[in-house]
């Protein structure tokens, strides 16, 4: 090589490398949330505060919850996240407490307030909020793509499955039962629209609450005895009263004694719209099983 050529050729490779060094650093991933904003990373997040029970729930499920760094009041499972620091709700989080925490991600419903203020803070943000069984696909493949697990697909096919196993546990006799789910006083139900609706559908049950109202409507409570459900769903935290509630006890769930109370712990579960959304319909599955009026007529045998 010529003398001529070999200058040429060191300055063309000169004016690459300072291209190269011009050009901003690519991001190592983005990903787009639910309120479409596109959020880029640098690395993979190590340090999460999550503002969300579901969403904590889900990063552990997918064998993460050493990340996790700070979670709301509500989230109390698995075990593990008991012991990290609390920085109140999703619609009232201690701003100064997350930004302490040096967080390299926090997950937050999408109704939450807090994005604006933390996104003015340097934080990233990410808001995901799943509604139903599809929701609760796609955020888990968001946060497997966000946090680089590979086998999250793998991890949705076993609760897809374990929902499926639930429904084919059920006797045939249960099967068109007319379920009202109360998920908090209000009252406010689950309708057909929830996540909570699709599992009941799936087990087989009608819901006596139509999608048409929404997923989470708040009912008049003579809506609730005009539709006269043959079995009630409710938490322990929603009960209380109930049977004071004018014509609820002519209720055929009532009077009847088909009525699934749940404890607070399942009721956690039930209400989640995250991973342990199979364990929920293992719980609903039971109760129909158990207390279905068809059930009853048959003895009381399954």
């Amino acid at each position: 090589m010529s003398a001529h050529r070999w200058a040429l050729w060191t300055l063309w490779l000169a004016l690459l490398w300072l291209a190269g060094w011009a050009l901003p650093a690519r991001a190592a991933l983005q990903i787009t949330d639910d309120r479409g904003v596109a959020v880029a990373f640098e690395r993979t997040p190590q340090r999460i505060v999550s503002l969300l029970p579901s969403l904590a729930e889900t990063v552990c499920e997918l064998g993460q919850c050493h990340r996790l760094v700070g979670v709301d009041r509500y989230t109390n499972w698995p075990a593990a996240v008991k012991a990290l620091p609390r920085v109140g709700g999703g619609l009232d989080p201690n701003i100064e407490q997350i930004v302490a925490l040096r967080p390299d991600v926090v997950l937050m419903a999408t109704s939450s307030r807090a994005a604006e203020r933390l996104r003015a803070l340097g934080v990233k943000v990410v808001a995901l909020e799943p509604k139903t069984h599809a929701d609760v696909q796609r955020v888990m493949m968001k946060l497997g793509q966000l946090l680089e697990v590979p086998d999250a697909a793998r991890v949705w096919r076993a609760i897809d499955a374990a929902v499926s196993a639930a429904a084919q546990s059920l006797p045939a006799g249960v099967r068109g039962t007319r379920v009202y789910f109360e998920v908090n006083p209000g009252p406010y139900a689950a309708g057909e629209g929830s996540f909570i609706g699709e599992t009941l559908a799936r087990l087989g049950a009608r819901n006596i609450v139509p999608a048409a109202l929404g997923p989470f409507p708040k009912l008049n409570p003579e809506y609730i005895v005009r539709a006269n459900p043959d079995l009630i769903m409710v938490g322990q935290r929603s009960v209380d009263g109930m049977n004071q509630r004018p014509g609820w006890m002519a209720m055929r769930a009532m009077h009847g004694g088909h009525l699934c109370v749940f404890p607070a712990e399942e009721s956690d579960t039930l209400v989640r719209p995250g991973p342990r959304m199979a364990e929920g319909a293992r719980l609903m599955a039971r109760c129909l099983a158990s207390r279905a009026p068809a059930v009853a007529r048959a003895g009381g045998r399954p």
